[in-house]
């Protein structure tokens, strides 16, 4: 058998792309529940308001700084469409939902919980009783088919009043209120919950501040200081859990892409090798437990000043994450000869275009390879346990007469990656825990705040303003799933 038999199977969801009931069972606002829908070619924008009553939305887009105005502060506003309000409403469809993931045979199902369901300002002394009676109910749900949860702490769900009175991450208050929080839900859960993720994607403090860090300045000293927050706040963490429960196990979570040089020029090369040390910063603090030097010189030479002190580098050599997960969807081209690609029609969105690989709908390159790198690039770097969280395709699929879905293009993704994952394995020796797909079932897209761009493999009915009747379809990949699982990833056929 090319995977053990203590390899787990399952799929992925987060809260603010999925759960709904924003409003429901004392739950308080986060920073997605003020962020408007949008589309392949519209920002999603985050909705505000100043003292003097002026209001607007302020365009977020990935990989580009975000400032909101002087004086605003993210609010709810008439006129806007908040797809995270309602989600797929997981909410009120937990146990039809979990029920279909039993049914394709789950042994995991990584989830996330809501910070401000459980503490509605993110800070308050005492949970919200209502919070932890949902999560409770969910896992039972989940023990009742014998799967595994993993539980994302923060999945880009800062509660708004941290934003509002603290900014975000940049604030050191944050590292108390997140470990209070992670206090309460690791002992409140515990026996019911072993594996924990701190943060989801903890590199989108750069690429996302305001989603990785509730950021609403997102200079690139915030960004920095906002990391390193959240780096102590994860050593706490790992720490605190291991004394609540020696079977707990906390992982960090990265947003990993393989990175191509588009020539020979070792420009090109020096260029991937900057990208990717951005990109491994942070595991290598988080999950190596060091500050790396190359960012230390960086910092330098920006004028970068961390608010910091001797023992938050004790307690992050001390407790880094125990096992490493990440996310990892396609591959990237980066280039010094922007005008040659442009030249020759080879620019995207994304960089350059990979002539020998196909394109999505969105301008994600399908590579066949990328897992079997990227489980390399890691094991050979850190040499813990790693875990792909997220990894799918995303589509408009279509809902037939009959209810069927043939999503023939979600399946024939699924097995290059499976079959590259597996060569990692069984060829290279890497250390893998287990595979959970993005998406368990169809969500709101987080990039774009659509519906048509579908993950999962269960069809919701629900579009992008919100219309539908919500009820569920299993689609051909549902099915194709499940021999996988049922084969221990050996029939992909």
């Amino acid at each position: 058998m090319s995977f053990t038999n203590k390899f787990t199977w399952g799929g992925a969801t987060a809260a603010n792309q999925y759960e709904g009931g924003y409003n429901e069972g004392g739950k308080g606002l986060n920073a997605v529940d003020v962020l408007t829908n949008g589309s392949a070619t519209e920002p999603r924008k985050v909705t505000w308001k100043k003292s003097n009553g002026e209001t607007g939305a302020t365009p977020l887009v990935w990989g580009q700084d975000f400032k909101l105005p002087d004086g605003a502060v993210p609010t709810l506003l008439d006129g806007y469409y908040y797809p995270s309000h309602q989600g797929t409403d997981f909410y009120h469809h937990y146990k039809e939902d979990i029920k279909l993931m039993s049914e394709m045979g789950f042994d995991v199902f990584r989830l996330s919980m809501n910070w401000s369901r459980i503490l509605p300002n993110g800070d308050d002394k005492k949970a919200n009783e209502e919070g932890l009676e949902f999560y409770d109910k969910v896992f039972d749900e989940c023990a009742k088919y014998g799967i595994e949860p993993l539980v994302t702490l923060s999945h880009y769900e800062t509660p708004l009043s941290l934003i509002t009175r603290f900014g975000g991450w940049k604030d050191r208050h944050l590292i108390d209120a997140f470990v209070h929080y992670a206090d309460i839900v690791m002992n409140h859960y515990k026996g019911k919950v072993r594996y924990w993720l701190t943060f989801n994607e903890i590199n989108a403090m750069d690429m996302a501040p305001y989603m990785g860090g509730g950021l609403i300045d997102g200079s690139e000293q915030n960004r920095a200081q906002g990391a390193h927050n959240q780096f102590v706040a994860s050593a706490k963490v790992v720490k605190l859990a291991h004394e609540i429960d020696t079977n707990n196990r906390v992982g960090q979570m990265l947003a990993y892409s393989a990175y191509y040089p588009y020539t020979c020029d070792p420009k090109d090369q020096l260029k991937v090798m900057e990208v990717k040390q951005d990109m491994l910063f942070y595991s290598d603090v988080q999950t190596g437990g060091r500050y790396p030097d190359y960012r230390l010189k960086k910092y330098e030479r920006d004028g970068i000043k961390l608010n910091d002190n001797p023992e938050d580098y004790e307690l992050i050599a001390k407790y880094p994450a125990d096992f490493l997960s990440f996310s990892c969807y396609t591959s990237n081209v980066l280039t010094t000869h922007e005008a040659d690609a442009k030249a020759s029609g080879n620019v995207t969105a994304g960089g350059v275009k990979n002539p020998y690989l196909e394109s999505n709908a969105w301008g994600w390159a399908t590579d066949p390879d990328v897992l079997r790198i990227a489980l390399n690039d890691l094991w050979d770097r850190y040499h813990k346990p790693l875990w792909v969280v997220e990894n799918g395709l995303g589509s408009a699929d279509t809902l037939e007469k009959d209810g069927s879905v043939h999503d023939d293009y979600r399946i024939n993704y699924l097995r290059s990656q499976i079959k590259s994952m597996r060569d990692a394995v069984t060829l290279d020796g890497v250390d893998l825990m287990g595979y959970t797909t993005w998406s368990a079932i169809d969500l709101v897209s987080n990039g774009t705040g659509e519906m048509k761009k579908r993950y999962g493999f269960v069809y919701v009915d629900r579009d992008d303003r919100g219309n539908g009747t919500l009820k569920r379809y299993p689609k051909d990949s549902f099915y194709w799933y499940k021999k996988v699982i049922d084969s221990n990833g050996e029939d992909l056929d």
